[in-house]
């Protein structure tokens, strides 16, 4: 199994669009070949001391793949690929966590 958390700074103001945009290719991902889990998180603002300060203009995609050759197809799909000529114009970085369990 591959976790993947995908951290995405959008252009100010833009994370409703961003997250709208997101969610409308959600089910494409979802019926990929070894999707586990795939959907968009923001941050919560709470009273934990270690907690980073809450990032208004990011959203953190949370995934689980049951292999690394199921995530390289779902970055190579058709879909993704539209989805990020959709979003190109919101977001101002993307960086991935791929991890593997301990």
């Amino acid at each position: 199994m591959v976790h993947v958390i995908a951290t995405v700074e959008v252009v100010e103001g833009k994370r409703d669009e961003f997250v709208s945009i997101f969610k409308e290719n959600l089910p494409n991902v979802l019926a990929e070949d070894g999707c586990l889990e795939y959907g968009p998180t923001v941050d919560l603002s709470t009273e934990i001391g270690v907690q980073v300060p809450v990032r208004d203009n990011v959203v953190t995609v949370v995934e689980r793949w049951k292999s690394m050759d199921h995530l390289k197809a779902h970055l190579a799909a058709s879909h993704m690929a539209t989805y990020r000529e959709q979003v190109k114009d919101v977001v101002k970085s993307v960086s991935l966590q791929v991890l593997e369990p301990a």
